[in-house]
């Protein structure tokens, strides 16, 4: 009989187990934690956005630079049909307003449960407490558990052992250096979906006031490294360090590249993306009488809290103290960026085995029958859904790439 080894029991490894089982075929999953589907239930925690409902080549274009490269694999697993997937897991689903679907409940763990009882009954055996250590002379997998280490000679494998975002919970990229050996090229993990340091950082009264506030309905503007513009409205929060947040994590990859290649970025906050320039200059230059300065900005321009204090943060006493340069600083925020936060505080990671190591089916070219899936490849994309479709599907064509595989002489011979 023919088993299947998947390694990492994280949203990409599950649904590389459900392709490969309900084919019939063996399948033993093998995960470092106590327990699978740890990530899958961070990402619920404050409501489990699985995918997005808008529009496939604007769904697509989320995935950035390396959107031709899993077009395929969203093709075949497309948001719609993702949706179906989890209606058939027993969950039903709803559209946000935002266009973001979230199953009903908002809440990840009746789905994981679901998942995991379905794949039981198809004869999916789960093994925790297993760390991946490679492989042997005789290309047997290494396992570290529970009884030590164990040996386990599979048909094939799949390897979605995650990133390096949120160790804690597994994905450390422990496995860079195991397929480095192997003559798999790996492109360096990079942080994504994550924050940013300010430079010189924030004083003590800005920290302690107001670090984990949120700055609603802003726009930021910059120009990356290549020229191009990017400006997007949307929620970012201040930080102990500097600014992270849905809007951040939007811009995260850019950010990050241009950072990379220039060393520092200046990026511009409009504090009142929904009035003019014109606007500000006049409501900001009318008098105030008495009024502090914060309550003459509240009263003219709803400007409250903390963009109030980010203006005292960054402007000098001579710009707050005039009506015109206020304004323009106003809907024209500079705001210099050192650095993302590190990997291990990300919501996801960048880099990864990249695809030109992988064949149509992700089967490494040089490790025939092992396949990949999930972050472990090279690949992101910003949250709101899109981080999780991917994930699933990299696991679906992966699963489904294993059973093409043995249903060749190529699974008895190599």
């Amino acid at each position: 009989m023919r088993t299947v080894a998947v390694i990492g029991g994280g949203p990409a490894g599950l649904m590389a187990v459900e392709a490969i089982a309900q084919a019939g075929v063996q399948v033993d999953l093998y995960d470092a934690m106590p327990s699978v589907g740890r990530k899958f239930l961070l990402a619920g925690v404050g409501g489990m956005n699985i995918t997005h409902a808008e529009p496939f080549d604007a769904f697509l274009s989320r995935y950035g630079g390396r959107a031709a490269a899993i077009r395929p694999l969203l093709k075949a697993f497309p948001p719609a049909v993702l949706r179906d997937w989890i209606h058939g897991v027993g969950i039903d689903t709803f559209v946000g307003s935002s266009g973001r679907v979230f199953p009903t409940g908002m809440k990840a763990a009746p789905l994981l449960r679901a998942w995991l009882h379905r794949l039981r009954e198809a004869g999916v055996r789960f093994h925790v407490r297993h760390r991946w250590l490679g492989w042997d002379a005789n290309g047997a997998l290494r396992l570290a558990g529970p009884q030590g280490e164990m040996r386990v000679q599979a048909d094939a494998t799949v390897l979605a052992l995650g990133g390096a975002s949120w160790p804690k919970l597994g994905s450390d990229g422990g496995w860079v250096p195991l397929l480095a050996q192997r003559g798999v090229e790996v492109a360096p993990l990079l942080p994504s979906n994550c924050g940013f340091d300010v430079a010189n950082g924030w004083s003590e009264h800005l920290k302690r006031r107001f670090a984990g506030q949120p700055l609603k309905t802003v726009a930021l503007r910059f120009t990356d490294a290549s020229g191009q513009v990017h400006d997007r409205r949307g929620e970012l929060m201040l930080s102990d360090t500097g600014i992270e947040g849905s809007l951040v994590y939007a811009l995260s990859a850019p950010l990050r590249d241009t950072i990379a290649a220039q060393g520092t970025l200046t990026v511009q906050l409009d504090l009142a993306p929904d009035k003019t320039l014109d606007r500000v200059i006049a409501e900001v230059a009318h008098p105030r009488g008495a009024r502090s300065l914060s309550s003459h900005l509240q009263s003219r321009t709803g400007l409250k809290g903390a963009k109030v204090a980010l203006l005292h943060e960054i402007l000098s006493r001579d710009e707050l103290n005039d009506p015109a340069r206020l304004a323009r600083a106003l809907k024209s925020l500079p705001l210099a960026l050192v650095a993302p936060r590190p990997i291990e505080e990300a919501i996801s990671s960048a880099g990864g085995v990249r695809f030109e190591a992988l064949d149509a089916n992700l089967m490494l070219r040089a490790l025939p029958g092992v396949f990949l899936a999930g972050e472990m490849l090279d690949w992101e994309a910003p949250t709101g859904g899109y981080l999780l479709t991917g994930c699933l599907a990299s696991g679906r064509a992966a699963g489904l790439g294993v059973l093409d595989y043995l249903k060749t002489d190529h699974a008895a011979t190599d």
